[in-house]
């Protein structure tokens, strides 16, 4: 395990703030049990933190034709959708929800070379409310496989979501269960593929960043 290479200022910031609180409520709060449970609640939020901003060691099970999920969480949709940004067509979409405990990497679904990517600033809105996946901050990133097949997927800022960090540059190649980036707190990824694809999970699937495959090209 590591921690994500974008979020060494913020761990280390939360990190040296709580040793600071630490400390004060030793020292300035008479009662020893009150300082103690201070102290107690301040050190298991630095813990999250530390856990929140990991980036796990995955067995990648993606390939330039198995997709895995970009992130860890729950599949709350699975349907049919226009991607009117880049691909211009109708494709099968997978929605996957991150809540505030999930861990917050996220992975590249597919092997292949980036052909697009865009950064689009946003409102906060709720990831449930229709229209989040358009009003909200977020990134766009396209996947070509070495067959001519395209992945397309949106990192999605949610309600606490401040964040959105993503390495895509177009032209590089790409491998599947590498990480990508990464979102910071609760959001969403929405997954567009052709609609040959075979999709492998139901919804309300929990999934597992590079390890559960989504989808088959």
């Amino acid at each position: 395990m590591r921690l994500d290479r974008n979020s060494y200022g913020t761990v280390f910031g939360v990190l040296g703030a709580c040793v600071a609180l630490v400390a004060l409520a030793l020292i300035f709060i008479p009662s020893v049990w009150v300082a103690l449970a201070v102290s107690f609640v301040l050190i298991w939020f630095a813990i999250f933190v530390v856990c929140f901003f990991r980036v796990p060691r995955r067995k990648a099970a993606g390939s330039d034709k198995a997709v895995t999920s970009v992130a860890d969480g729950l599949a709350i949709i699975i349907d049919e959708a226009y991607e009117p940004e880049f691909l211009k067509t109708t494709c099968k979409r997978v929605c996957i929800y991150m809540n505030f405990f999930d861990m917050h990497a996220n992975f590249w679904p597919v092997t292949g070379q980036v052909t697009y990517y865009k950064y689009h600033p946003g409102k906060h809105l709720l990831v449930f409310k229709p229209k989040a996946s358009e009003d909200n901050e977020h990134t766009c990133t396209c996947i070509r496989t070495a067959d001519g097949k395209d992945v397309f997927f949106k990192q999605i800022a949610g309600g606490f979501a401040r964040r959105i960090v993503n390495y895509a540059e177009v032209g590089m190649p790409v491998k599947a269960g590498d990480q990508c980036g990464i979102i910071k707190f609760g959001s969403r990824v929405d997954v567009y593929l052709p609609l040959d694809a075979d999709i492998t999970i139901p919804t309300g699937k929990v999934t597992r960043a590079a390890e559960t495959i989504i989808a088959s090209l």
